[in-house]
């Protein structure tokens, strides 16, 4: 299942004028296969003013990513945060995957699991940063403002 949310993005949309709207809130993908925690990310960053898409396994993930860079109007993350372990693909297949296609999409990794060697190949992989779960949301919140300014340089 894949979700998108944006609070009040419709709202007056057609009463804007283009040339004085704001600039697109950066749009963020969060895969996880626990409800749970995609939900608490998403309103964590629909309150900060995200866009944000949701995946609920490596599969859903990849779907997204392939139908944002296929869409008329490009629908691609501008950010990933994504689980390691889920059903189907892992968060580090996918992150390789992206390196290998040139894709440089800043990627965050949270994970139950985290072990040296997890770290030591998500930083070889490029991934923005790893958390390990349990964590604050203020650090994910952190993650995602860093990753966001390098990422746009």
């Amino acid at each position: 299942m894949v979700h998108e949310q944006t609070e009040g993005a419709a709202r007056g949309a057609a009463w804007k004028n283009p040339s004085t709207a704001p600039e697109r809130a950066p749009r963020i993908l969060v895969a996880d296969d626990q409800r749970e925690m995609r939900t608490l990310i998403r309103k964590m960053l629909v309150r900060r003013g995200y866009e944000v898409m949701e995946a609920a396994d490596g599969p859903a993930l990849v779907r997204v990513l392939i139908e944002g860079l296929t869409a008329d109007e490009s629908r691609a993350p501008d950010l990933i945060i994504t689980d390691v372990r889920m059903p189907g693909f892992t968060g580090l297949e996918v992150l390789a995957r992206l390196r290998r296609e040139q894709w440089d999409t800043p990627v965050i990794l949270i994970t139950a699991f985290g072990d040296a060697k997890l770290h030591g190949e998500a930083e070889r992989l490029g991934a923005a940063c790893v958390l390990d779960k349990p964590f604050e949301l203020e650090t994910l919140r952190n993650a995602v403002e860093a990753a966001l300014s390098v990422a746009r340089g």
